[in-house]
C-alpha cells in the first residue's frame, strides 16, 4: 500500500494539533516547515521538516522555505503518468496527497496600520506559491486553506479512506477565490502606500474583496436571485446589523433600511426617519423616541404603511407601542438599542425585522458603485460637511429658522432628485423626489404637506431654472428657500422672492441623488 504524505506549512495554527493527529491516526505521513513543525513535535507528533527533506536550508530569515523543486515536484506530479511518475523516481521525490496552507496575516498587518518595512514582510510568497500548485492539481491533491475545513475532511477520510473528487475540486476553488482575495487586498493597500494622490482615488485598476454574508430571500422582485456582500473584516453597519426578530431580509428590506439609516446615523441629534421605497417621507428630531417616530410617521401617515422605521438612538416600550398599533404596518425598525420592554412588545409582529446597529461604519468619504452597461461608475460619497449660507433676499432670516436649515438640507440630499423638502419645527412634512420637473416637485412636497406647508422652509437639492417654483411654494404658503443657486436666472428668481416676501438662502453646493 501507497504511503500517504501530508503537507503542512501554517501561519494560523488554529486546531493545527488535531487536525495533524487525526491524519496520522488515518495513516498519513506528515512533513511541515519550521514554524509548524515545531508546533506539531512540541505536541509530540512525528513529524519530518521541510528543510530535511529537501536538503536546504531555510534562507533569507525565513523568506525562503518551502520554494523547492522537490516540494513543488510533490505536488505537481499527475498520477499515473508515465512521465510525470519517471520524473519523481529520477529525483527521488515523494508525492503528497494533502497541502493544508494558510497566509502571512497581510491583511490583519494593513489594518493595525504597521509601518511599510513591516508590511512587506506579512506578504507571503510561498504559501500562496502552495495553494496555487496544490489547487492546480486538485485531481490528485487536496489543498486545505481554511482550519474550518479540517473536522469535516478528517471525518470524510475516516467515512471512505480518501476524500471526494467533488470535496477536491470545492477545496481548489476557495484555495483560489483565497490567493485571489489575497492579492487583491495587496494591492488595495500598496496602492494607497504607493501612488500619486490621484491613483490612491482613482487607480489604474481598482480591486476589491467582499465576502458573502448571506443569501438574501429574493432581489427587487421575487424571480431575481440576491445575496448581501462586505469587505472582510468585522462586519459594520446596516451589513454586520444585530437581527432580533422577524423574517429573513431581502435585497428590497436592505435597500430601504441603508436608505433610513444613512438618514438618521449622520444626524448628531436624536432622529427618526420612515423610508418607503427608498425614499424618507417622513423625519422628525426628538430626545424621545415615542414622539421623534410619532413625528416622522406624521410627515406621510399613507406612503409610511410597510415602511422602514430609523431611529440613531435607543428605542423603548412607548416607541415600541406606537410601532405596534393596529393598522399599522411596518417592514423594518432599525434603531442602535432597545430596552428590554420594548424589544418583548416589537418581537409579537413576528413578521418585522428588527435591526440593531452597533458598529456604525465611518462617516467619513467612501466610494459608491454602480453599473452600467459595459462598465462600472465610482464616485465618491456626499459625505456630511458643514453647509455655508449666503442670505440673497431683501428679507433676512430669525435665528430659529437658521437653526432649521441645515436640517433641511440634509433632509433633501437624502430624496431622490429633483427633490424638494419642507421642514418645521424639526419635522419633515413635505417630500417630493424623483420628479422630472423640478416646480412639479415643489407641487408635490406641498400637497404633502398640507396646512403644514405654512411658514416652513423649502430646500430644493439643486438651482431653481425659473421662479415658477418659488411662486408655487409661496402659494402654499412656505416662506423660507434654501437652495444652491447657480441658475443664469439666479437675479429673476430671487426678484420672486423679494416680491412675494420670501426669505431665500444660497448654499453653493448641489446634492443630486439619482
Amino acid at each position: 500500500m501507497t504511503t500517504r504524505r501530508a503537507l503542512l506549512s501554517v501561519s494560523d495554527k488554529t486546531n493545527l494539533v488535531e487536525f495533524a493527529t487525526g491524519l496520522i491516526k488515518l495513516g498519513f505521513e506528515l512533513l511541515a516547515s519550521g514554524g509548524t513543525a515545531k508546533k506539531l513535535r512540541d505536541a509530540g507528533l512525528a513529524v519530518q521538516g521541510v528543510s530535511d527533506y529537501t536538503g536546504a536550508p531555510e534562507i533569507l530569515g525565513g523568506r525562503v522555505k518551502t520554494l523547492h523543486p522537490r516540494i513543488h515536484g510533490g505536488i505537481l506530479a499527475r498520477r499515473g503518468l508515465p512521465e510525470d511518475e519517471e520524473d519523481l523516481k529520477k529525483q527521488k521525490i515523494q508525492g503528497f496527497d494533502i497541502v493544508a496552507v494558510n497566509l502571512y496575516p497581510f491583511e490583519e498587518a494593513a489594518a493595525q496600520g504597521v509601518d511599510d518595512a513591516a508590511l512587506i514582510e506579512k506578504i507571503d510568497i510561498g504559501g500562496p506559491t502552495l495553494m496555487r500548485a496544490a489547487a492546480k492539481n486538485w485531481q490528485h491533491v487536496a489543498i486545505v486553506c481554511d482550519p474550518g475545513d479540517y473536522t469535516e475532511l478528517i471525518a470524510e477520510l475516516n467515512e471512505q479512506s480518501a476524500l471526494s473528487p467533488q470535496t477536491r475540486r470545492k477545496l481548489s476553488l476557495k484555495a483560489f477565490q483565497r490567493t485571489a482575495a489575497y492579492d487583491r487586498a495587496i494591492v488595495a493597500e500598496l496602492t494607497q502606500r504607493m501612488s500619486e494622490d490621484d491613483d490612491k482615488v482613482f487607480p489604474a485598476q481598482r480591486v476589491e474583496v467582499l465576502n458573502k454574508v448571506e443569501v438574501l430571500r429574493y432581489g427587487e422582485n421575487p424571480h431575481q436571485a440576491a445575496a448581501l456582500f462586505a469587505p472582510p473584516g468585522e462586519l459594520q453597519g446596516l451589513a454586520g446589523a444585530e437581527i432580533l426578530g422577524g423574517k429573513a431580509l431581502s435585497y428590497n428590506n436592505l435597500m430601504d433600511a441603508d436608505g433610513a439609516w444613512n438618514f438618521v446615523r449622520e444626524c448628531s441629534a436624536p432622529t427618526a426617519c420612515v423610508v418607503k421605497h427608498a425614499s424618507p417621507c417622513g423625519a422628525f428630531q426628538h430626545e424621545d423616541p415615542a414622539k421623534a417616530i410619532e413625528g416622522a410617521y406624521r410627515g406621510d401617515p399613507l406612503s409610511a404603511f410597510g415602511g422602514i422605521i430609523a431611529y440613531n438612538r435607543e428605542l423603548n416600550l412607548e416607541a415600541a407601542q406606537f410601532i405596534t398599533a393596529k393598522g399599522r404596518f411596518v417592514e423594518v425598525v432599525i434603531a442602535t438599542g432597545f430596552t428590554e420592554d420594548a424589544l418583548a412588545k416589537l418581537k409579537k409582529k413576528k413578521k418585522m425585522r428588527i435591526l440593531k446597529i452597533t458598529r456604525p461604519s465611518s462617516l467619513e468619504k467612501r466610494f459608491l458603485t454602480r453599473i452600467i452597461d459595459g462598465g462600472v461608475l465610482v464616485q465618491e460619497n456626499d459625505a456630511p460637511a458643514q453647509e455655508e449660507f449666503k442670505v440673497v433676499s431683501k428679507a433676512q432670516p430669525d435665528e430659529a429658522m437658521m437653526s432649521e436649515l441645515a436640517f433641511a438640507i440634509h433632509c433633501v440630499k437624502h430624496v431622490r432628485s429633483n427633490a424638494i423638502v419642507l421642514v418645521k419645527d424639526g419635522e419633515l412634512v413635505g417630500v417630493g423626489g424623483g420628479q422630472p420637473s423640478r416646480v412639479d416637485a415643489v407641487s408635490l412636497a406641498c400637497r404633502k404637506a398640507g396646512e403644514r406647508a405654512k411658514g416652513s422652509i423649502l430646500a430644493s437639492d439643486a438651482f431653481f431654472p425659473f421662479p415658477d417654483g418659488v411662486e408655487a411654494a409661496a402659494e402654499a404658503g412656505v416662506r423660507f428657500v434654501i437652495q444652491p443657486g447657480g441658475s443664469i436666472r439666479d437675479e429673476a428668481v430671487t426678484e420672486a422672492a423679494d416680491r412675494l416676501g420670501m426669505v431665500m438662502v444660497h448654499t453653493g453646493k448641489r446634492h443630486f441623488l439619482h
